[in-house]
């Protein structure tokens, strides 16, 4: 039980990503969050998109943002890093923050 319970407060390093460009200008398509979320999903035995884990879209405080756990740099370094340029090439507000484990 011990074990369970430091698995699941464990603390994740995770990158917000806004939809708002660093000169303050709106982002657009507005739907970049999803699209970039949408090649890391698998389809359920539902039938339904289901995200993965490590790579979500989220809105905060009325701004469309993308949810990007740090894991994700060992575990997919590929996507990692194509997410990681398309926020240099468009310019997107980044910032980092700590999430308890699930």
């Amino acid at each position: 039980m011990q074990v369970i319970k430091n698995r699941m407060s464990k603390q994740l390093k995770q990158l917000v990503i806004e939809s708002i460009r660093e000169d303050g200008g709106k982002f657009r398509p507005s739907d970049w969050a999803e699209r970039i979320s949408t090649t890391l999903a698998e389809f359920g035995a539902d039938h339904r998109l289901h995200y993965a884990e490590g790579v979500r879209p989220i809105m905060r405080d009325g701004i469309k943002c993308l949810i990007v756990d740090r894991a994700l740099e060992s575990e997919n370094p590929v996507a990692f890093n194509y997410i990681l340029d398309f926020v240099k090439e468009n310019g997107l507000r980044m910032s980092e923050e700590v999430s308890e484990g699930r």
